[in-house]
């Protein structure tokens, strides 16, 4: 079940990235919770966080800065029900499209959100650091999709 987390499933949110490593901070998830300008859903499963997304409210769009989801239950739609999620609160802002950027080597996440109707707007050439292991920096997709 995708509800809005509040302040009180700070701890949960916190056990939840630790493991899906979304590379959001846990003082930016912290300050979303208690913000008006931003939303997190979570997925719960048997009162278990098992996925999350971090969406912002920008003056004419949205902005979905993570999604998270526990390893052991990503490819089983977790993802594309927080993204349906994402899009209802999305449209309840009014916003006029989301937008999101996304590591060029992460395929699942692309293809996640191509099937949403996301498409490619534009790169930022080396603009993340590396994946662990690998040596140099890596470029961001951009890609948005009307609301």
């Amino acid at each position: 079940m995708i509800t809005e987390l509040r302040d009180n499933d700070v701890s949960a949110l916190m056990v939840l990235e630790a493991c899906a490593l979304s590379g959001v901070s846990a003082a930016l998830l912290s300050e979303a919770l208690g913000s008006d300008k931003a939303c997190v859903l979570g997925d719960w499963q048997e009162n278990q966080l098992i996925g999350y997304a971090l969406l912002a409210r920008l003056p004419f769009d949205a902005e979905l800065q993570a999604i998270g989801v526990r390893p052991e239950q990503r490819g089983q739609g977790v993802g594309d029900q927080l993204l349906k999620a994402v899009l209802a609160v999305a449209a309840r802002w009014q916003s006029e499209r989301v937008l999101l950027e996304v590591r060029e080597s992460n395929a699942a996440a692309i293809r996640l959100y191509k099937g949403a109707g996301f498409q490619q707007d534009g790169c930022r050439r080396n603009y993340y650091p590396a994946a662990e292991g690998a040596a140099g920096r890596e470029s961001a997709l951009l890609m948005s999709r009307p609301v």
